[in-house]
């Protein structure tokens, strides 16, 4: 019992929490703690939000697919994590990329209804989730709002910012070059040379229908 609730205290949603709370908490809530293997999916395109979901243990790979264009963005996200919240409310409520066990990992989820019963227990929950939501919400008007140039490395470094979760690894971008020059508004040769150079300044390398960024950090200061 007592691990369950370090891992709960590590959990970006319950920090702050008293003890005592989560005790409650998980004495009157249906916690439930889920195991997934490799490659298993934990929920896909379409499917709709209706438990928040942690990583307690493992690793789960992202991919989010463009909806018209033969592109798609893939990352791993680790323990602690939360899975999509922000789709938990609002006007969407189904997930808009497919995750997967990266190796074994197991998933802490909450019922919606239930959920909502936590946050009106304790501000210190509705803190966290406002903050959360609030955080992503800020980050993308940000980087919208930095382009200088309109070059395609900017904007190129906007796509990867407004789709990669904080703390995110193994970032990969899968496309067809034909939808990715469409997506980022450019000709294939201008495209190849903005690649070339990122790939000189060891921020990206890739090949024919795949880049991997190698500094996350580095793509992102184009914007600033």
């Amino acid at each position: 019992m007592n691990s369950m609730y370090q891992q709960l205290m590590q959990l970006p949603l319950f920090q702050g929490v008293s003890t005592e709370k989560i005790t409650a908490s998980v004495e009157k809530l249906p916690f439930h703690f889920l195991k997934f293997r490799n490659g298993e999916q934990i929920f896909g395109v379409g499917d709709p939000c209706t438990h928040i979901k942690f990583i307690v243990s493992g690793q789960v790979r992202i991919d989010i697919p463009c909806a018209n264009l033969r592109v798609s963005l893939q990352q791993t996200l680790s323990t602690p994590h939360v899975l999509a919240a922000e789709y938990l409310f609002g006007r969407e409520t189904t997930y808009p990329f497919t995750a997967v066990a990266n190796g074994p990992c197991g998933i802490l989820q909450l019922r919606k209804s239930d959920y909502i019963k936590m946050v009106s227990s304790d501000k210190v929950f509705l803190f966290n989730i406002l903050n959360y939501l609030s955080s992503g919400s800020q980050r993308n008007i940000s980087s919208a709002l930095a382009v200088k140039d309109g070059s395609v490395a900017e904007r190129l470094a906007m796509l990867i910012d407004s789709l990669t979760f904080t703390g995110a690894t193994d970032i990969t971008l899968t496309y067809k070059q034909k939808d990715l020059c469409t997506l980022l508004g450019t000709q294939r040769t201008t495209l190849m040379a903005t690649l070339d150079k990122l790939t000189d300044e060891d921020i990206l390398d890739y090949g024919s229908n795949e880049l991997h960024i190698l500094d996350l950090y580095k793509l992102l200061d184009i914007l600033k």
